[in-house]
C-alpha cells in the first residue's frame, strides 16, 4: 500500500516507435492520460524536445489543451516548458489561458536546458541571440511568477503590461525541474517546489538525493510554498512477472543506450528485437551502465524499487516515465504501478460518455 500522502505523476515524453508516427505517438498521450485518470494518478505531466527523432512531444502548452480538454479532474502540466526559447510574457499569457479554461488543474513546470542540442537551440532563437542562459534565466522565472500573479515590482520596466487573459483564473501551480544542483538551488531560494530528474538517467550514485537534500537545506518560505515540496521522477516499467518486464524495458534500454552512443535512430523497437539487439555491439556491455537507475519488474519488484527510490530522496512525491513500443504494454504497466500502490480508481466521464475501465 502507499505511505501517507504519497503522490504519482505519469511524465509522459510522447516516445515514437519504429514503424509508428508522431501523430500516433501524440494521440496515445492523450489516451494515456484519460487511462491514468481512470487509475487514480494525480497528474499527468509532458514534456519539451526539439528535433528529436523519437520523441513527439515539441509543444507541451498545445498538448496540455488537448489533454485537460479530454480529462475532467486530473492535473495537467509540463516537464516542462523551456524557459530559454520564450519570453516570460508569453509563457505567462499560454498558461493564464490553459487555467482560465482549466481552472485548478493546470501545472508549470519550468525548465532550464534547451531540449535539443545546440544548433536546433540556435534555430529556435534565430534571428535573434540564443539567450545567456546563466545570466538571464533566474530573472525570467521572477518574471514569470509576477506576470502569471499580476505582481510585477512597481519599479519593474514592465510593470504597466498585465498578463493575459484578464484577472488570474486559478493561475497554475510553478515548479522549477532538473537534474543538477542549479534549479535545485534557484527553486529553495524563490520557494518554489523542485522536480529532480533521475529518469534522465545521468546522475551518479548518491548525486541526486545530495541535489534533492540541497534543496531542502537551502529551502526559503515563500508566498507560494510554506515548506519544501520535491518531486523525483523514475523510469519504471511493470509487468505481471519481472521476465515479462525485462522484456517490455529491452525497446527503451536499446534507445537509452544507442542515444548515449550518438546512435541516429532513437525510435523504440520492437522488444523482441530490442532485446536481441543489446547483446550485440556496440551496445552490449554498455547497457547497463546507461540503464541502471531504471526500475523494473513485477508490482512486487517494482514497489520496492519505488519505495527505496523514495527513502534516498526523502520524498513522496514520486514521477514516473515508461516508454515502451507497445502502447498496450504501456498502459498496463501504469495500471499495475497504480494498483500496487492502492491508488483509487475513479469513475469518469468524458464528452457524456463514460470511460470504460482498462
Amino acid at each position: 500500500m502507499t505511505p501517507p500522502n504519497f503522490t504519482l505523476t505519469v511524465v509522459d515524453q510522447s516516445p515514437i516507435r519504429y514503424g509508428g508516427t508522431a501523430a500516433d505517438a501524440l494521440h496515445e498521450s492523450v489516451r494515456l492520460a484519460q487511462a491514468a485518470e481512470r487509475f487514480g494518478y494525480a497528474r499527468y505531466w509532458v514534456t519539451e524536445h526539439h528535433d528529436s527523432p523519437g520523441l513527439a512531444g515539441s509543444a507541451p502548452e498545445i498538448l496540455i489543451g488537448q489533454i485537460a480538454a479530454n480529462t475532467r479532474s486530473i492535473r495537467v502540466g509540463s516537464a516542462g516548458v523551456m524557459l530559454s526559447h520564450y519570453s516570460a510574457l508569453k509563457v505567462a499569457e499560454t498558461f493564464r489561458i490553459l487555467s482560465a479554461f482549466y481552472p485548478g488543474r493546470i501545472d508549470l513546470g519550468i525548465g532550464r536546458a534547451p531540449g535539443s542540442d545546440q544548433r536546433t537551440a540556435w534555430a529556435l532563437a534565430y534571428p535573434k541571440q540564443v539567450a545567456d542562459v546563466l545570466h538571464t534565466f533566474p530573472r525570467q522565472v521572477v518574471d514569470v511568477l509576477g506576470f502569471l500573479n499580476d505582481k510585477m515590482p512597481p519599479e519593474h520596466p514592465f510593470a504597466p503590461i498585465h498578463a493575459q487573459p484578464g484577472e488570474p483564473v486559478g493561475v497554475p501551480e510553478v515548479w522549477l525541474l532538473g537534474s543538477s544542483d542549479y534549479s535545485a538551488q534557484l527553486a529553495a531560494q524563490l520557494g518554489l517546489p523542485f522536480a529532480f530528474a533521475d529518469f534522465f538517467g545521468r546522475s551518479e550514485g548518491d548525486f541526486g538525493p545530495q541535489v534533492a537534500e540541497l534543496y531542502r537545506r537551502e529551502f526559503e518560505p515563500s508566498e507560494y510554498l510554506s515548506e519544501p515540496k520535491c518531486n523525483v521522477t523514475l523510469q519504471v516499467f511493470c509487468a505481471p512477472t519481472d521476465e515479462e518486464a525485462e522484456l517490455v524495458a529491452s525497446s527503451t534500454k536499446l534507445t537509452t543506450t544507442r542515444r548515449r552512443i550518438n546512435f541516429p535512430d532513437r525510435r523504440l523497437l520492437a522488444p523482441d528485437v530490442a532485446a536481441k539487439l543489446l547483446t550485440e555491439p556496440p551496445v552490449a556491455g554498455r547497457v547497463e551502465g546507461f540503464t541502471q537507475h531504471m526500475i523494473v519488474g513485477s508490482p512486487a519488484t517494482v514497489v520496492k524499487g519505488v519505495l527505496a527510490a523514495a527513502e534516498r530522496y526523502g520524498t513522496t512525491d514520486i514521477g514516473i516515465s515508461a516508454n515502451t513500443f507497445n502502447f498496450a504494454d504501456r498502459v498496463r504497466s501504469f495500471e499495475l504501478v497504480a494498483e500496487a500502490f492502492g491508488l483509487e480508481r475513479r469513475d469518469v466521464v468524458v464528452q457524456g460518455v463514460a470511460a470504460a475501465k482498462a
